[in-house]
């Protein structure tokens, strides 16, 4: 690879003029010092508009950046970085001639000009108004509720009421109830904003400023450290946010709203605070009309378990006389119901009935106090999972702060890491037994769902689960309590097992808070925590430390004392951006899981040769420099491996990654094509003499980025290594001059699968001979090509990115567009031979006659961009219509040939086709253009989209 670049450079010199070739050997200094100049003007026009940013969303309420803005300062910092890349390479000497390098320079000089010529205009200001009220909440339905439903909403309404405490023991609902309160109050639209906080047992004043800046969506400017200013700044935005309701959820003590920064609601202002609680006490001090939540009744609560346990219980009559029985049982305390219920689901044995209703009352019987008997309650769900592994599955859950929403998928990979799942032959196999965990959990209620990606932990759920862990003292748990010191050292018992610190303020670990020795302990957690220093013989006395989470932690180094911990499996460093430093590793030979991704490591850590149970290796590093030759191939048990996939100094060859025969999953870079096609090659051989160790399998490839690969022609077709990767989501191609389509027409001919049809995401950018996404033969109608292509060619994809393709004319045919439905956004930018986006053929119009309109039907497509197409005519073709009701925005800059907008029919009915636009339609243009456009075939359809024009004064949404 070190003779590649400069090569592949010298190349890209031989087609310049030579009066050009040699300016850019001549001037190279010229050039780089204007390329210096043009970087440090975009840096600091970059730092004013981020700083005038700031200011805006500092004053009215609820102000957000405009999405241009956004784009254009993550665009222009990938852009500075870019450019330090270069530098980086003239100055190393990347390239072999003066000339190379002077053109590299000034091309980069131009695109930097380009992004200061389209900088946000800062007169016009850079944020609007957010969203209106808020968004809705998750809930499940409410049982026998209505009452007291109606008994908070009609407080609302009242004009001298403007604090309401609801209150009732933990379980009987309180949250739930409150959450169909915020959802019916953002469909009322009666107030301007709801904002909906969590505070938690342990109450902390900076937490509660953030989470309130957050609804606010106030980011820029924030202040981290001075509670009083930003209780200033949080008053000030509360009293210009008009007539608001603020719910603080799950309140334990009494709270000064000044010292937060809430002004004190009234009637004058029309604001109202609504508080939850399981303190009487805390309802009455804070001023409020005071509301209890009381149990349900025995009618209710019967209805909402036989909602949870199931039609063939309800369907039993053996049963119903001791399930009435279990009911009660539960004191009418809906989380207990469902969570009873849960447990019981399914079971059809009157005799477990009977057991059950017996160990219910044999558990509420030995406590005393409301709070203990409800924990009982739950314990009995907890006890009744059957598997022990799955009891600490769940109890690993209250390691996490309280309230927290816990991704899926990384609590299954802490299970993993724990050894809570058993080994088995993949890691995908273990994945999958931790999402069937994850399932008996949910259904039997002790964790709750969030959403697709996350759960969490009922407050009263968590509270039995730490009852659990003190009843032996094997955990300490202090997680998310805004701690600035590790714990006391008294609260360090000998036989501490598990230890959870994670997101506090911790600045150092020290040993001077640690006993003698922590003998048994196994798991530590300091994620999270801005850590700068641990002390150097912190880990001497830690002989069976299995788990270590350093994540996102400030420290630069690890102490040499990390050596010692000969039993750590598992070693976590991710984004830990400050960490250049580790000491070595070959020590650790248990080490089953490393990850240094988002670090600042320069080079692999000494003795990483020695980890051979190394199942996991994350090495998502930019500035690692190297992966030294024979790494890999000793490394034989890694089932997941991945690299940061733009560093070319970790691009890898065939032969290194050919041991790895249980890899599953590989996130990187190969050298070049020829490279990926011999490892696709290997797995495809292993395919064929499989005996049982192949795990990795080409059609598992989900995103593939291929750069500069010249004479690749395309995708897919019959010789290509791409052909059996189906489960391809992400494809990104760029700077392959020899592409000229996607896919080739005649490979469907020889297979029946192919990348395409699990394609989400496609991005083609610099491909000066792409001329089409699908290439047919000649002599092929368009009737024919639509039979020829299967239906799932494309069918999953949403985004199309088309950039500097200079051959292309057509982008979509129209017999593409049945297998483009789920197309959500399409975006072209600097395709010089471009004349229409959507397409209809001179045999689709002979056919259907040069009267009749063709219908370009795309469902789901919701934004158009296009932008520098100097060519482009027709959006779509002059006899063709579109039907795309869900589009909401076209966007168009420098298309000066482009003088008309395609007209549209609606989805459904006949309608006015030349008068009617999609509900939601929104045109951004240059004054100029707008202006320059005909009208003069359909004039009425002027007035429909004039009132959805907006003027677009200078900059670009860039990508």
């Amino acid at each position: 690879m070190e003779y590649v670049e400069p090569v592949v450079g010298i190349a890209n010199c031989l087609g310049t003029p030579v009066c050009k070739y040699l300016q850019y050997h001549r001037k190279l200094n010229d050039y780089v010092r204007n390329f210096k100049r043009i970087r440090d003007d975009l840096n600091c026009k970059m730092e004013d508009i981020k700083l005038q940013l700031k200011a805006e969303l500092l004053s009215p309420l609820g102000k957000i950046p405009k999405q241009g803005v956004e784009n254009w300062l993550k665009a222009v910092k990938e852009m500075i970085r870019e450019a330090q890349v270069v530098e980086n390479k003239v100055s190393n000497g990347r390239y072999l001639c003066r000339a190379c390098n002077g053109k590299l320079v000034d091309e980069k000089t131009r695109e930097m000009k380009e992004f200061l010529n389209n900088a946000p205009n800062a007169s016009e200001g850079l944020a609007m108004d957010g969203p209106s009220a808020g968004l809705p909440l998750p809930t499940s339905e409410l049982v026998g509720e209505e009452a007291i439903r109606n008994e908070i909403w009609a407080c609302l309404m009242q004009e001298e009421v403007s604090k309401i405490g609801v209150w009732g023991m933990g379980g009987v609902g309180k949250t739930t109830i409150i959450k169909h309160i915020h959802n019916d109050l953002l469909k009322e639209q009666r107030f301007e904003r709801v904002i909906w906080v969590t505070i938690s047992k342990e109450f902390n004043v900076m937490k509660v400023q953030d989470d309130i800046a957050d609804a606010l969506k106030l980011k820029e400017g924030w202040p981290s450290g001075d509670k009083l200013r930003r209780a200033a700044i949080l008053s000030e935005m509360l009293k210009n946010a008009g007539k608001h309701v603020l719910i603080l959820d799950d309140m334990w003590d009494k709270v000064s709203l000044e010292e937060v920064g809430i002004p004190e609601p009234s009637g004058s202002n029309g604001c109202k605070l609504v508080l939850t609680t399981r303190s009487e006490h805390v309802c009455k001090y804070m001023g409020c009309k005071v509301i209890k939540v009381k149990p349900l009744s025995e009618e209710e609560a019967l209805i909402l378990f036989l909602n949870k346990v199931g039609p063939n219980i309800v369907q039993s009559p053996t049963i119903m006389p001791t399930l009435k029985l279990v009911v009660n049982e539960c004191a009418g305390l809906p989380l207990t119901i469902v969570v009873v219920a849960g447990t019981m689901k399914g079971e059809d044995n009157p005799r477990i009935w009977k057991n059950a209703l017996k160990e219910l009352k044999e558990r509420i019987g030995k406590v005393e106090g409301v709070e203990a008997e409800v924990i009982e309650r739950l314990k009995f769900s907890f006890d009744h999972l059957k598997d022990e592994k799955v009891k600490y599955c769940f109890l690993h859950c209250a390691l996490y702060p309280e309230d927290f929403g816990i991704e899926k998928d990384e609590l299954i990979e802490c299970w993993i890491e724990e050894g809570f799942i058993d080994d088995m032959t993949t890691r995908q196999e273990m994945k999958d037994k931790g999402h069937v965990i994850l399932k008996k959990l949910e259904v039997n209620c002790l964790l709750e769902n969030v959403s697709s990606e996350r759960v969490k932990m009922h407050d009263a759920v968590r509270d039995m689960a730490l009852s659990i862990t003190r009843m032996n003292p094997r955990y300490m748990i202090q997680a998310g309590l805004q701690l600035e010191e590790l714990p006391e050292k008294v609260q360090w018992s000998p036989d501490i097992e598990k230890v959870s610190l994670m997101y506090n303020s911790i600045s150092e670990v020290s040993i001077d808070v640690l006993p003698t020795k922590c003998q048994l302990l196994t798991t530590l957690l300091l994620g999270n925590n801005p850590i700068k220093k641990i002390s150097i013989s912190f880990f001497t006395n830690m002989p069976c430390l299995s788990v270590l989470n350093l994540s996102y932690t400030k420290i630069k180094s690890l102490p040499n004392s990390i050596s010692e911990l000969k039993n750590l499996t598992t070693l976590l460093l991710c984004g830990c951006f400050e960490l250049r430093d580790l000491p070595c590793l070959s020590m650790l030979q248990e080490l089953k899981k490393l990850d240094l991704s988002r670090t600042k490591i320069e080079e692999v850590p000494e003795g990483m040769d020695m980890l051979i149970k190394l199942r996991y290796l994350g090495l998502q590093v930019f500035s690692l420099k190297e992966i030294p030759a024979g790494l890999l191939p000793k490394l034989v048990h890694l089932q997941h491996l991945s690299f940061e996939v733009d560093n070319e100094k970790t691009s890898l060859k065939a032969e290194e990654m050919e041991p790895l025969k249980k890899l599953e999953c590989f996130t990187g870079r190969f050298e070049d094509i020829n490279e990926f096609n011999k490892f696709i090659s290997s797995l495809q051989q292993r395919v064929q003499n499989w005996e049982g160790d192949l795990i990795m399998h080409p059609i598992e490839i989900q995103e593939l980025n291929i750069l500069k690969c010249d004479y690749l022609r395309n995708l897919v077709d019959d010789n290509s290594s791409f052909k059996n990767a189906i489960d391809l989501r992400v494809c990104r191609i760029l700077g392959c001059k020899g592409i000229e389509c996607v896919v080739s027409l005649s490979s469907f001919a020889s297979s029946s699968a192919h990348p395409c049809q699990c394609l989400e995401m496609l991005y083609l950018q610099d491909l000066p001979k792409l001329s089409a996404l699908i290439m047919k033969d000649e002599g092929i109608g368009s009737a024919t090509t639509s039979t020829l292509v299967p239906s799932a060619t494309f069918s999953h994809l949403k985004e199309i990115t088309i950039y500097s393709c200079s051959s292309m004319k057509t982008l979509l045919p129209h017999w593409l567009l049945p297998n483009l439905q789920n197309l959500e956004e399409i975006s072209v930018d600097r395709c010089d031979e471009l004349v229409e986006i959507l397409g209809a053929e001179t045999s689709e119009v002979e056919e259907k006659g040069s009267d009749a309109l063709i219908k370009f039907h795309l469902p789901k497509l919701r934004e158009l961009s296009f932008q520098k197409l100097p060519n482009l005519k027709s959006i779509c073709s002059k006899s063709g219509v579109m039907v795309c009701d869900s589009l909401q925005l076209i966007q168009v800059l420098d298309c000066y040939k482009l003088k008309r907008i395609s007209p549209f029919v609606p989805l459904v009915g006949n309608g006015q086709p030349f008068a009617y636009a999609p509900p939601s339609l929104t045109i951004t243009s240059r004054k100029e253009w707008w202006e320059s456009l005909k009208w003069d075939d359909h004039p009425n359809f002027k007035n429909v989209l004039q009132p959805l024009w907006k003027e677009d004064r200078g900059f670009w949404r860039y990508r």
